[in-house]
Parts: structure tokens; sequence; C-alpha cells
């Protein structure tokens, strides 16, 4: 079984031909989870609980960057992160992991939050959440 460093992990906006997100020090999630719902019977089988799937949960992704408040994928302008927080847009974001394979999965998403960091002894740092919405393809 293969193991890999996560350096070199990318997330796009857009598909791979779009544009990277700059500066990116940390990606995690999406926590993708499935609900279920109990059906459980007085004839279930042995008396073991029984349930059906429902709903597929997409989590979110939370990224860490350092923050540069005039580079086109941060900044308040069209095609920022900011920007899309704003005007509330739902953008496609493809998350690809650094494999053999080329795993991605794309998505869409909202940026549901950006919250800039700025200690007195520091680097000016932001972590952002998106919140996909939809379904994902996974390949």
């Amino acid at each position: 079984m293969a193991k890999y460093d996560a350096f070199g992990t990318a997330l796009y906006k857009g598909t791979t031909t779009g544009t990277v997100y700059a500066q990116v020090t940390s990606i995690s999630g999406p926590g993708l989870s499935l609900d279920v719902e109990d059906v459980t019977s007085h004839d279930s089988t042995g008396g073991w609980e029984e349930v059906v799937a429902t709903i597929l949960r997409s989590g979110e992704i939370s990224m860490d960057i350092v923050y540069d408040p005039a580079h086109a994928t941060h900044k308040y302008d069209a095609g920022g992160l900011l920007y899309d927080l704003v005007s509330r847009t739902a953008i496609t974001v493809t998350l690809v992991f650094p494999d053999t394979a080329t795993t991605q999965w794309t998505f869409s998403a909202y940026v549901v939050s950006f919250e800039p960091s700025m200690p007195h002894d520091g680097a000016l740092t932001a972590s952002v959440t998106l919140k996909p919405t939809g379904s994902m393809t996974i390949v």
C-alpha cells in the first residue's frame, strides 16, 4: 500500500485548468458522512438494529493561507475569496491530491468564512471555510 506526503495538494477555483488558490499552508476536509434512519421493527431478524441510508453530508473544507490582501485569489475583487464570500455565489472548486493517480474531488461551494489573523510577532494569515453544496464528483 502506497503512502503519500501531503505536500503538493492543491485547491483550484474551477477545474484543474482554473486558478490555484495561492499561499495555502493547510487544507482539511471535507468530512464526508452518511446519515442513516433507524427502521428497526418488532420483526427485525434477531432483534438487531436496522437502518437505511438517507442523506450524504459534505462537511466543510478549511484552509489556512498566508494572506496577501492584494493577491487575485484572496482580495475583494472578482475571483477572490472575499469577493466570493460577500457576493454569496456558489463557485466550482477542485481539490487535487498529490497521488500518482491524480485523485480529484470537484464540487460547488460557498465561501462561508474568512478570518484574518495579525499577530504582532508573526505572519499575516487567514483561515477560510468553504461549504460544499450539491453532489461531488470524486475521481
